[in-house]
Parts: structure tokens; sequence; C-alpha cells
């Protein structure tokens, strides 16, 4: 089993940066690719970025492509969410996600097995 805990969410204003950290439990971090997603009020859950088990290869959605980037240090257990030049409607809360099946390319979140709790990012215009 793998357990995800998420930190770094908070109130920024447009324009702004935060860094999203999720740290993994357990020693097979590396045998799992790993996602971001996001779910803003009364949405579906959406795929925002996934790194291959190596760190080598990434996916972004559109939306976030050219602001956010996603790392994974195998040393530290722990996947980060640089996002940069944030925008309103960035606004959700953001999940950590791992996958054991899948790929980088996995956008769906039924291909994930593990999810952290979330943490809450609001972006003020």
């Amino acid at each position: 089993q793998v357990q995800l805990v998420e930190s770094g969410g908070g109130l920024v204003q447009a324009g702004g940066s935060l860094r999203l950290s999720c740290a993994a439990s357990g020693r097979t971090f590396s045998s799992y690719a790993m996602g971001w997603f996001r779910q803003a009020p009364g949405q579906e859950r959406e795929f925002v970025v996934a790194v291959s088990r190596s760190g080598v290869s990434t996916y972004y959605a559109d939306s976030v492509k050219g602001r956010f980037t996603i790392s994974r240090d195998h040393a530290k257990n722990t996947v980060y969410l640089q996002m940069n030049s944030l925008k309103p409607e960035d606004t959700a809360v953001y999940y950590c996600a791992a996958t054991g099946r899948g790929s980088y390319y996995s956008t769906r979140p039924s291909e994930y097995d593990y999810w952290g709790q979330g943490t809450q990012v609001t972006v003020s215009s």
C-alpha cells in the first residue's frame, strides 16, 4: 500500500506561484507513476499532469502546459507540482495519486490506485 499526503496549498493572487508537495510512504515509490488531479466545486475531478516512474517522462493537460511543472524526488519519496502564472480558474482542491497499473499517460481517475486527501488552492483575481 501507498499513503499519500499533500501539502503546500493556499491562497494566492492571480499571476502568483505555489508549490505543492506529495509525500509517499512505503519503499515502492519508484514502482508507481504519479499524477496530480484537481476538482473544483460542482465539477468532476480533472487530470492536471502525470510523471513516469523514472521521472523522465511527463504529460500535461493543455490548460496547464507551460505554467505547471511536475517533478519527483526518489530519495525523498516526494512528488512536486510547481504552479506559476496562476489563474482564478486554477482554483480547486488538488489531489496527488499513484498508479501501479498505468503510466504517465494515465489521465482517468479510475486508472489510479491510491489518492491523497487533497489540498486547497485558491487563486484570487
